[in-house]
């Protein structure tokens, strides 16, 4: 049974479903359903079209448990004939429903599991382990995102940012379980590329793809984090990254620049780089301004801070640092390193202990940890 053919036709027979009028979460557990006699019917029995398969069987569970459920029966006029299973308006469809699992009514961390769930076919268990929380935790928040999208209709513009964004943190913030999540998002927006022509969507996958491509070389064989400019660049995924520059040039040659893009340049320009020395890190201090321009983030102007220091010398970072709230996630650790490169060791070694106390997670603590150590050891040697 192929796991991964069955997580790619999910999404287009779900939006069939609603299409059809069924409500997101009878849709959603119609189309489950559908998928567990896949399972137990198609290693004998394959059949000839495995998405009209899927979409005859799930919409007749819909309407067995529309029938079934007295409170409903009022939708019975509108079941009653059973449409052809056929791919019509099956790309608008799709992109509809990634609109539905990123309503602005959801948490981000609701619309980030509804997205799993829905576009991308993954089952409760696995989402969970992804996130590291207990399935039953998972089920009730895909539960309360499906109610909470039910009643939102269907035919409804969706606004392609609050997409990307959904993408872009399945992208960043799962790595555990038996289902590799940043190589998931990057399906999903190869998904959605194809079913939009907008130079942000473009943006991310190139941004996804160029990340994607040093995922080998980010990590040592104990679990250890290894800052970007130590690591083998003969580990980073060439291919990849071919890839990402090529959509990312289509992309800034339609000259309407966007965040997305404009990261994706920045990550471009260090793949670009055969060592860390012969970065272009006043291009990168340019595209900052450009990020800094289009969003005015915090985060930007921290990481802003630290290639303004490699562009124009540490004590340009620290100023360009100064303004900036302290409270600042990786604030403390980017003070410690241009301290370091500034030559003031005792700072540094002191900040860089302070931010392994506010580490988010125990690998990059384990990092900062050793980095204080390290400079404790050179003072004192």
């Amino acid at each position: 049974m192929d796991g991964v053919l069955l997580r790619s036709l999910t999404p287009d027979v779900l939006a069939i479903l609603v299409r059809r009028g069924a409500d997101f979460a009878a849709a959603e557990d119609a189309v489950q359903d559908a998928l567990v006699e896949a399972l137990r019917v198609w290693p004998d029995d394959p059949p000839r079209d495995p998405k009209a398969w899927l979409i005859t069987v799930a919409w007749r569970r819909f309407l067995d448990a529309t029938r079934a459920d007295t409170a409903r029966r009022h939708r019975e006029d509108r079941a009653d004939e059973e449409p052809a299973p056929g791919p019509a308006s099956e790309v608008d469809d799709t992109l509809q429903l990634y609109f539905l699992c990123a309503h602005q009514s959801l948490t981000p961390s609701s619309a980030v599991a509804l997205t799993l769930r829905a576009v991308g076919g993954l089952t409760t268990r696995q989402i969970a382990q992804a996130y590291l929380v207990p399935e039953a935790t998972m089920a009730q928040r895909i539960s309360r995102a499906k109610r909470t999208v039910s009643g939102v209709r269907f035919d409804r513009p969706g606004d392609v940012a609050t997409v990307l964004r959904v993408l872009y943190l399945v992208f960043n913030e799962g790595y555990s379980g038996d289902i590799d999540v940043a190589a998931e998002a990057i399906r999903l927006t190869r998904r959605l590329a194809a079913a939009i022509d907008h130079p942000e969507v473009a943006g991310l996958l190139a941004l996804m793809l160029l990340h994607h491509a040093r995922r080998a070389a980010r990590t040592s064989a104990d679990g250890g984090l290894i800052p970007l400019a130590e690591q083998d660049r003969g580990r980073w995924d060439t291919t990849l990254i071919a890839e990402g520059v090529e959509i990312l040039q289509t992309a800034l040659a339609r000259d309407r620049l966007g965040e997305y893009q404009a990261q994706a340049a920045i990550a471009a320009l260090h793949a670009d780089a055969p060592a860390a020395e012969e970065t272009d890190w006043v291009q990168i201090v340019e595209w900052y301004d450009e990020l800094v321009r289009l969003t005015d983030n915090p985060v930007v102007r921290l990481n802003r801070a630290v290639a303004v220091g490699e562009a124009d010398g540490p004590r340009a970072g620290l100023a360009a640092l100064a303004p900036l709230d302290d409270s600042l996630p990786r604030h403390t650790a980017v003070a410690a390193y241009l301290h370091e490169r500034d030559g003031d060791l005792a700072t540094a070694a002191r900040l860089y202990a302070e931010a392994a106390h506010k580490a988010p997670n125990i690998a990059e603590r384990d990092h900062l940890t050793r980095q204080a150590a390290r400079l404790n050891t050179r003072r004192k040697g």
